[in-house]
């Protein structure tokens, strides 16, 4: 039984990852570091901001005092906002997928990896909020994906939120492996949608869409029957 869809939010929601790409290496260029497009879409894309610059110290790429992090998280964040403020779009697609849902009162809720206050500034700014009962963002978890921390919160705050929710009556709606295995690992049915990465790279996911759009409701019903 369908109770609950669970989105990731940058690349399945909005294209924000070219945003947060190019605010990366502005952070990372007072360092003389750069990231090339191949390499964060292949490395990085799915780690939260703190993973990603923890992974480049462990690889010898950037050299900075780890007591730095937060205040690289925080820069960062600073450049994404104002990025964001005027280039943030929803992905096409998104918006009558959204009211589909709305229309057949399925409980919608994000899991990111992207800060809370990230997510929050793009749904106000294109009037999604209130499709979203909760939220879960990086900066309220420990561990990233692909650990299932960060969906088992979700589904936690879910049961808190609109009463009992069992895991397999999730469907999760991610464009990357890192997410895809994270949701499998919780117990939850999984979608890609091909917006960041192509088909053969998300096969661990039980259907594959290039459009939000084009899947029904009974799509979704037929994964958690």
């Amino acid at each position: 039984m369908l109770k609950a869809a669970i989105f990731d939010f940058d690349g399945v929601l909005t294209d924000s990852e070219v945003l947060h790409f190019r605010a990366f290496n502005r952070i990372l260029a007072q360092f003389g570091v750069q990231i090339t497009t191949q390499d964060y879409y292949k490395k990085y894309l799915g780690l939260s901001d703190k993973d990603c610059y923890n992974t480049l110290m462990a690889a010898g790429i950037l050299k900075v005092p780890a007591g730095r992090i937060d205040d690289l998280v925080a820069r960062k964040k600073e450049i994404y906002a104002v990025l964001a403020s005027t280039e943030g779009q929803i992905i096409e697609g998104v918006r009558p997928f959204l009211q589909r849902l709305s229309e057949h009162k399925v409980v919608m809720a994000i899991c990111s990896g992207a800060l809370l206050s990230e997510i929050e500034l793009i749904l106000e700014q294109t009037g999604l909020r209130s499709h979203f009962s909760v939220i879960v963002s990086a900066d309220q978890v420990s561990k990233g994906k692909p650990d299932p921390e960060g969906f088992l919160l979700t589904l936690k705050r879910l049961n808190e939120t609109i009463g009992p929710v069992l895991a397999d009556q999730c469907v999760v709606i991610e464009d990357s492996h890192w997410g895809l295995n994270a949701a499998r690992a919780a117990g939850m049915h999984t979608v890609a949608v091909t917006n960041s990465y192509p088909a053969e790279q998300l096969h661990m996911a039980e259907r594959i869409v290039k459009r939000l759009d084009s899947l029904t409701i009974d799509d979704l019903r037929r994964l958690c029957a």
